[in-house]
């Protein structure tokens, strides 16, 4: 059984195989951005708040409620969330689209409106609360 490509244009011009995906490069894109951010600002939040406010290496007071809820429901606030919590849900997605896809688990136009749909639900609950947060 010969598997078509994902996003390869049809060899012939009556072909209606499959039709070239001109969204690719955005969910290629978005997938590359959260892999950046899953490697480089991940690591570093769980450092901080996993290894070294309970080693008692950072003041307590660094992670006060106070402190963390203003920062958090600010602008800059709002693009952390962003960094850390809705770009590696896109790169979650398109890792299990293509997965779902590589071992032939249901239809590729279902799989991606679903994953990247989940991700775009979650990536606005996420930046929803953030925005609740600065308005309330």
């Amino acid at each position: 059984m010969e598997k078509l490509a994902m996003n390869k244009p049809s060899m012939g011009k009556n072909s209606t195989q499959h039709k070239q995906a001109f969204d690719e490069p955005l969910w290629w894109g978005l997938f590359s951005a959260g892999g950046v951010c899953f490697a480089v600002l991940l690591p570093a939040v769980i450092l901080f708040i996993a290894v070294l406010l309970p080693l008692g290496l950072l003041p307590a007071e660094a992670l006060s409620y106070e402190r963390v809820s203003s920062l958090l429901f600010s602008v800059p606030g709002f693009l952390f969330v962003g960094a850390v919590v809705c770009l590696p849900l896109f790169h979650a997605a398109h890792r299990l689209r293509h997965g779902m896809f590589d071992i032939s688990v249901g239809n590729d136009a279902l799989n991606k409106k679903l994953m990247y749909g989940s991700a775009a639900l979650l990536s606005t609950v996420a930046l929803g609360l953030v925005v609740a947060g600065m308005l309330g």
